[in-house]
């Protein structure tokens, strides 16, 4: 089965299956004063106080393993980039779903195995420790890595 965002405004119902992708991502077209979030700060601001400081602790979790990065909203939710995009995550109803993107899940796979995900996902359970050093440890690893891929590009365009 698949979750619906943790948004108790849009009820699974909603979600199927005209608006599955916009309930997914924590739109409710049904009632348009629910709009898609501007900045972190907003998206954050629209869980409950318990999900809202696990959030603020992976932000600034990848903040300080990334402090050189930027902060947006790409794809409605959390999103930082360096060099291309580093890491997104988003709240859920039952996890934190964080996106390192394929190589950061293949890089960690051991570390990641005790956690559902998929080739570019991983699901934290609410329910319990959510484990910000194995994040810190993803995002450092997606910063070389883009690092190191801006560089290739860059060499190449001046062959």
């Amino acid at each position: 089965m698949i979750d619906t965002p943790y948004r108790d405004d849009v009820a699974k119902s909603d979600c199927w299956p005209s608006r599955f992708f916009s309930c997914l991502l924590g739109v409710n077209t049904i009632n348009p004063k629910h709009t898609a979030p501007k900045s972190i700060d907003e998206y954050i601001a629209g869980f409950p106080k318990d999900v809202q400081e696990k959030l603020e602790k992976i932000r600034m979790t990848i903040r300080n393993a990334a402090p050189e990065a930027a902060e947006k909203i790409s794809y409605q939710i959390p999103t930082f980039t360096l060099k291309g995009n580093l890491v997104h995550f988003a709240a859920f109803k039952n996890h934190v779903g964080f996106y390192p993107t394929a190589s950061g899940i293949e890089k960690f796979k051991s570390e990641l195995s005790a956690y559902e995900g998929s080739k570019g996902t991983v699901r934290f359970p609410l329910e319990k420790p959510i484990p910000f050093d194995l994040i810190s440890n993803i995002v450092r690893f997606r910063v070389l890595e883009n690092r190191e891929k801006a560089e290739i590009k860059r060499k190449k365009k001046y062959e």
